[in-house]
């Protein structure tokens, strides 16, 4: 089986564990690694400034998503650079705009901009952003960092910003502008997907984890083709030809490796949702050390070769 590519995530979150991950050079290290053997992108996290009472429930810290993939940008030449996800309505969509060009220009044109719309109050109310337009905000968003993208003068009124005739260069290297991935499994979600971008990517969300990320629960391959139904007949219904990019988490044992069979399984369960349309898995690896994240990303070789487009 071919057609699915996949995305791994840069250990950016962990920062609980000092200079394991944020000496100089690690990053590139993984990054280049993972090009190597086959994985299509590598991704980052984005939590600016997180509440100290998500972190004591299991939360975590991250890297600035763009500065880090900018380090991954510069030790690799091929691989993707995918922010999985980030958070728009933190943000001034015209300096988001700008940081997204940035990187895309200077890695030759391989930025893959996933955004949410954000889950955490306490941190949407220490950036000075609205947790309650947060879903309004998004959209807008979306529309004003595209104008910006054009290279021409932009007139353009938002909830909490304005430009009255401004431009914005260079452009991004991917024209129209990098491949937009909506993450969240909600139904406004899928319907941002439809209207405004090139792709979806819910996650997995258990009925437990649910009330926390604010989103629909998703857990199995049968919840997720049942929102894909109804993502292809809300592109029906407005008219949309274009395809869908769908993403979603593979199933990867936590201690990867330590089983003959892990391979085998992993297999299966890229092939499940290969099956039901998803074009982009995302994997999370195990190893509390660089050498140990190596050697992960080193065995997932083997389930690259079964799965991945050549």
């Amino acid at each position: 089986m071919a057609g699915v590519q996949i995305s791994y995530r840069l250990p950016t979150h962990r920062v609980e564990l000092g200079d394991v991950f944020l000496s100089p050079g690690v990053i590139g290290d993984l990054a280049s690694a993972a090009e190597a053997v086959g994985f299509g992108a590598v991704f980052t996290t984005d939590h600016p400034f997180p509440g100290d009472a998500w972190l004591a429930h299991g939360g975590h810290h991250a890297l600035d998503p763009l500065v880090a993939l900018s380090f991954a940008a510069a030790a690799t030449s091929r691989i993707r650079l995918h922010t999985n996800l980030f958070v728009l309505a933190y943000r001034n969509p015209f300096m988001a705009a700008k940081g997204v060009a940035t990187l895309d220009v200077l890695s030759g044109g391989r930025v893959t901009l996933g955004i949410g719309s954000g889950y955490l109050e306490e941190e949407f109310t220490a950036l000075g952003a609205s947790f309650t337009d947060r879903n309004d905000n998004t959209d807008d968003a979306i529309k004003a960092m595209k104008a910006a993208w054009t290279g021409e003068s932009v007139t353009w009124s938002g909830t909490s910003f304005e430009a009255t005739g401004n431009t914005m260069l260079p452009t991004p290297r991917q024209l129209p502008h990098p491949p937009i991935w909506i993450g969240g499994n909600s139904r406004r979600a899928i319907r941002r997907a439809v209207e405004l971008a090139d792709g979806w990517c819910p996650f997995p969300n258990p009925a437990g984890l649910a009330k926390y990320t604010r989103t629909a629960v998703l857990v199995t391959p049968s919840d997720l083709a049942r929102e894909l139904e109804y993502a292809s007949g809300y592109a029906e219904s407005i008219g949309r030809t274009q395809p869908l990019t769908v993403v979603f988490a593979a199933s990867v044992p936590p201690n990867f490796g330590a089983g003959e069979d892990d391979d085998d399984s992993v297999v299966r369960s890229i092939e499940q949702l290969a099956g039901i349309g998803v074009g982009w898995v995302t994997v999370d690896l195990p190893g509390d050390t660089r050498d140990e994240q190596l050697a992960s990303i080193d065995r997932f070789g083997s389930v690259i070769s079964a799965v991945a487009t050549p």
